[in-house]
This record gives C-alpha cells, sequence and structure tokens, in this order.
C-alpha cells in the first residue's frame, strides 16, 4: 500500500499559508438572502372579540404562506396559556405552564387552541421564514384555586403610598396549585407571600386596593410613578422583589421560549413591573436558551421622556411600542383636516430613538370600547399604516382588527388598503429617505431604493387635507422614468425630470405610493 511520508512541520505551516491566500483571493458569492433581506414587518395576530372556537392556532398556521407573501417577517401572538376561564383573551393569567394542555378552570383547550395546535403553527411559520413572538403576562395572576387569610391594609386608588385606616385581615384569593396540571413541569405553588397586594376581600366582598403586611412587603420600585406608585394593576400583583418568585420567572421563560420555539416575546404592562427585573429577566432567559429572543415592551405612556427613561433603566436591552405616535396618529384622525402634519413625527420615540422602536396604528387595547381605547379613525388609517410601513425608522406592527376587521364588527376588514402598503414595504422601501414636512396639511417622502432590490424606491404622499401635490427628489439616475401609484388611489403618470424630482399629486383625505412603472 503507498503511503504519504508524514510531512514536516515547516512545509505543513507553509502549505497552510498557500492554502489561507487562495481562499482569499476566491470570491465569496453572497447569498440569496443577503441580496434580497426583506425589510421587518410584524403583524399582531389577534384582536379582543376573536371567536372562542379554539381554532385560532389553526387559521395561524394556515395564513403563514399569505404572511410571508404579504412580506410579514413576524408574528405577535396573543398570551397562549391558561387564563381564568375558556374565553379569557389571555391577560388573566392563570397557569403559564398549561398551554392548553391540561383540564384546569373547566377546559383543555384555551380560547386559541391547545398546545400541540400552537407548536404545530410556530412550526408552519418558521417553515415561512417567519418569527414568532409571545405575549408575556409576569405583572399579575388571576383565578387562585383558594383563598388565604392575609393582613393588608387599604390604599388610596390614587395615591398607592397612602393608606386608609390601619392593619385589617382578608382573604385572598392568592393560592395557586393548578391541580390539573399535578406538578408537571414545574412544582412551585404560589401563596400570599408572593404577592404584593390585590384588590377583593372575599370575606367582606368588598373591591379595594390591597397592601399586604409583614413578611417585608411593599410595593416594588422602581415602577411608573402614575398614582404614586404603578406597582398595582390588577388581581394578585406578582412581588418582583421576592427571590423564589424571581427564579421561578425566569425558570418559566426559559421553558416558554424552547418548549414553543419562539423568537422573541411581547411583555405585557411592562411600566408596572419593577424596572430591573425585566432587565434581569430578558438577560437570564436569553443565557439560558442560547437565543437572541427580540422583546418589546407595553409601556402605555404618551410621553417619550418617560419610554426613555425606561430603557435607560433597562440598558436598552429591549425595545417599547411607540405610544406617543400612536396618539399623533389618532389626534390628525380627530382634528378634522385641522392638525398640523409636520408635527406628526413629533415627541415621538421612533424620531428619538429609531431603533428601538415598535410602531404601530392601533392594538388589541386601542380598539372600540378596550381599556385604552383610542382608535384611528377609518379615514386616516391608511395614511397612518403608510406613515410606518413605507418610511425607513421603526419596526412597523401591524394589526389584526384593522387587516381583518373586529369581531364586534367596530372596525372594518381594511386588508384592501393595506395590502400595497405591504407590497411597498417588502419590495420598494430601501435606500436613502428624503424628508418634505414642509405643508401643514400635506407631507411626503422618497426612498432611493438599493441595487438589492430591482425596481425599488418610491414616493410617498399624504394629506388630511384637500389634496394636492409636491415635488419630491428620487435621484438623477431615475431621470425619464414613469411613475405610478401603487394604491391605485390616483390614475397620473410621474415622469421624473432631468435632476431627479417628479411632482406627485395626492387626493384629499388619502395617500399615494408612487413607485416606478
Amino acid at each position: 500500500m503507498f503511503r504519504l511520508k508524514r510531512l514536516s512541520p515547516v512545509i505543513m505551516v507553509a502549505l497552510l499559508i498557500l492554502s489561507l491566500f487562495l481562499t482569499l483571493l476566491t470570491p465569496v458569492q453572497p447569498t440569496q438572502a443577503q441580496h434580497t433581506a426583506t425589510n421587518g414587518t410584524l403583524f399582531q395576530y389577534f384582536e379582543w372579540h376573536l371567536a372562542n372556537d379554539g381554532n385560532h392556532w389553526n387559521r395561524l398556521g394556515q395564513d403563514a404562506a399569505a404572511l410571508r407573501e404579504k412580506g410579514i417577517t413576524a408574528v405577535w401572538i396573543p398570551p397562549a396559556y391558561k387564563g381564568m376561564q375558556q374565553n379569557d383573551v389571555g391577560y388573566s393569567a392563570y397557569d403559564l405552564y398549561d398551554l392548553g394542555e391540561f383540564n384546569q378552570k373547566g377546559t383543555v383547550r384555551t380560547k386559541y387552541g391547545t398546545k400541540d395546535q400552537l407548536q404545530a403553527a410556530i412550526s408552519q411559520l418558521h417553515n415561512q421564514n417567519i418569527q414568532v413572538y409571545a405575549d408575556v403576562v409576569l405583572n399579575h395572576k388571576l383565578g387562585a384555586d383558594e383563598t388565604e387569610t392575609v393582613t393588608a391594609v387599604e390604599v388610596n386608588g390614587g395615591n398607592r403610598n397612602q393608606e386608609i385606616g390601619g392593619d385589617t385581615t382578608i382573604e385572598a384569593w392568592t393560592r395557586f396549585d393548578f391541580p390539573g396540571r399535578d406538578n408537571t413541569y414545574s412544582d412551585f405553588k404560589w401563596r400570599w407571600y408572593h404577592f404584593d397586594g390585590v384588590d377583593w376581600d372575599q370575606s367582606q366582598e368588598r373591591n379595594a386596593i390591597y397592601q399586604f403586611r409583614g413578611d417585608g412587603k411593599g410595593w416594588d420600585w422602581e415602577v411608573d410613578t402614575e398614582n404614586g406608585n404603578y406597582d398595582y394593576l390588577l388581581g394578585a400583583d406578582v412581588d418582583m422583589d421576592h427571590p423564589e418568585v424571581r427564579q421561578e420567572l425566569k425558570d418559566w421563560g426559559t421553558w416558554f421560549a424552547n418548549t414553543a420555539q419562539l423568537d422573541g416575546f411581547r411583555l405585557d404592562a411592562v411600566k408596572h413591573i419593577q424596572f430591573a427585573y425585566i432587565a434581569e429577566w430578558l438577560r437570564d432567559v436569553r443565557s439560558s436558551t442560547g437565543k437572541e429572543l427580540f422583546a418589546v415592551g407595553e409601556y402605555w405612556a404618551n410621553n417619550v421622556g418617560a419610554l426613555e427613561n425606561y430603557l435607560n433603566k433597562t440598558g436598552w436591552s429591549l425595545s417599547l411600542f411607540d405610544v406617543p405616535l400612536h396618539y399623533n396618529l389618532y389626534d390628525a384622525s380627530n382634528a378634522g383636516g385641522q392638525y398640523d402634519m409636520r408635527r406628526i413625527l413629533d415627541g415621538t420615540l421612533v424620531k428619538a430613538h429609531p431603533v428601538h422602536a415598535v410602531t404601530f396604528v392601533d392594538n388589541h387595547d386601542t380598539q372600540p370600547r378596550e381599556s385604552l381605547e383610542s382608535t384611528v379613525e377609518e379615514w386616516f388609517k391608511p395614511q397612518a399604516y403608510a406613515l410606518i410601513l413605507t418610511r425607513e425608522s421603526g419596526y412597523p406592527s401591524v394589526f389584526y382588527g384593522d387587516y381583518f376587521g373586529t369581531g364586534d364588527g367596530e372596525i372594518p376588514a381594511m386588508n384592501a388598503s393595506i395590502d400595497p402598503l405591504l407590497e411597498a414595504r417588502k419590495t420598494y422601501a430601501y435606500g436613502p429617505q428624503h424628508d418634505y414636512f414642509d405643508h401643514p396639511d400635506i407631507i411626503g417622502w422618497t426612498r432611493e431604493g438599493d441595487a438589492d432590490h430591482p425596481k425599488s424606491g418610491l414616493a410617498t404622499i399624504l394629506t388630511d387635507g384637500s389634496g394636492g401635490s409636491k415635488w419630491m427628489y428620487i435621484g438623477k439616475s431615475r431621470a425619464g422614468q414613469t411613475w405610478v401609484d401603487l394604491t391605485g388611489n390616483r390614475s397620473d403618470r410621474v415622469t421624473i425630470n432631468s435632476d431627479g424630482w417628479g411632482e406627485f399629486p395626492v387626493n384629499g383625505g388619502s395617500v399615494s405610493v408612487y413607485v416606478q412603472e
């Protein structure tokens, strides 16, 4: 048998250097993904009035291919765990470990389906390269299995730091044993000392905010300062200072992310949760799972300073929903054409910190008759979606209720208006941006496009007034091109002049998005 002689160390090193040199001379071919990276677009796949039919996860899985075709890159799903009753939207969290697997609260499935259906839907989404962000409710629990006798003091609802009367004994719904799950996944049992307070005394059948006494109890800090201290929101308020609680929630977060194969979280009610703990929880779960895990927090404050303070206190470890932008859109839609459109981005998170801003028009809480009702008027929603979908800044979220309509009929399906804007974001919204926020009624911007997205580039123009037109620059390389309105609102064919400018018209109270014909 022929055998190679053992090479000397000097020759081996020389050959290794030569191989490396030849590798560097060989051009690397970029992958298709590198060439055609799509703008990130989040879809909130639920609204408050979905049917309690247990088929929501099935519908989500069936929609996966269609969502990807429209340019959706991530889906935000509703709370997936067992609430205090089957028709619960998910924010009355009972057992975080029950994803529709155990017979608890009179049901195996949740409003949305079973654990198996959830996992199947997520698999279908992943097959379409769509990420999944799960809604996480850490602040409170409801639907306790039994009451416990607790010493507490009533506090003023408008100032939770002000006590009313002295200590009293109440019967609090704070004992969570989860008998239907029978210690599967976790044997942790919640008791009164794992909470800071409740809003119901069963012994007197009386509603008030009660802060627990003993065991070093006090409202968590630092939280939002509304109402003096806004730790307490509803139900049995979780004590984030308790070491057992802190560890159990971290363990659960790791289990949930791994079990459901999640790509990130939407964190509910973060203004009510100890700021430092959210950063600690994210750091621990990311480390334990080995995943980057995108996170966006719901800090409901129409004040960009409050959002900046939270981001600072949490080490910029997550993004936040741009609540100030939502209220600007809401105000513009209700101003009867008198809103100064030049100011539409003033005081917003997307203007101050675009990398940490998740922009949205409406959501499940702002839809009609819900807790934060501030629904953007129907006539203005196309303009609002154009603002978040065709600009370069922010991570836009499309609301299920706007796209498909709401189950109570209060919001009609607007997919026909939103689809062209999704197409604009997926295909055309690339390259340098030029803003024309120079008129109180008509504003616009252009994107020059880039080499990685053929025919990319666009011109968006919108108004809350009577309409008109605006000259906007799209690039000298576009000279002689004809551009048309992707939305179909205008039939004009705009010719780009030799200097790279075009005059783009818009109808009254409308929006147009022009692209190369």
